[in-house]
């Protein structure tokens, strides 16, 4: 994707804030390829919150530069995992961010087991 004008900062590169909603991205279309897209499992009953987000910033980027996203899930709990999603520019990384995310049945926020049918659709991305 590439960076838009918008979410640069008076210093030209992009504000920090906008690497999570880089990140989000990114896992939105991890739901899309392994559980039917995010609206599916949501229609079963079932969402994931953050519990935790950490960024490590290496490289500014800047308007217009064209960016690429790489995602591992390091760990996959019973009601929990853990997600590592790499921005890189030209083959060079520039933002490593860690994420946990945990698995909620929607009407009352509770904490659950991740259901095996997501369970199968994550293990492919699954590193650890």
């Amino acid at each position: 994707m590439r960076v838009r004008y918008h979410e640069c900062d008076p210093q030209g590169v992009v504000f920090n804030a906008n690497y999570l909603a880089y990140c989000d991205i990114c896992l939105t279309e991890l739901w899309r390829e392994s559980v039917e897209g995010y609206a599916g499992m949501a229609a079963k009953g079932i969402d994931v919150v953050v519990a935790e987000a950490r960024i490590r910033f290496l490289a500014p980027l800047r308007f217009d530069d064209e960016l690429e996203m790489a995602l591992e899930i390091t760990r996959l709990g019973t009601t929990a995992m853990e997600i590592s999603i790499t921005i890189t520019l030209d083959g060079e990384p520039i933002a490593e961010a860690e994420l946990a995310q945990v698995f909620i049945e929607l009407e009352h926020g509770e904490k659950i087991p991740i259901p095996d049918e997501i369970r199968r659709g994550l293990e492919p991305y699954a590193t650890g």
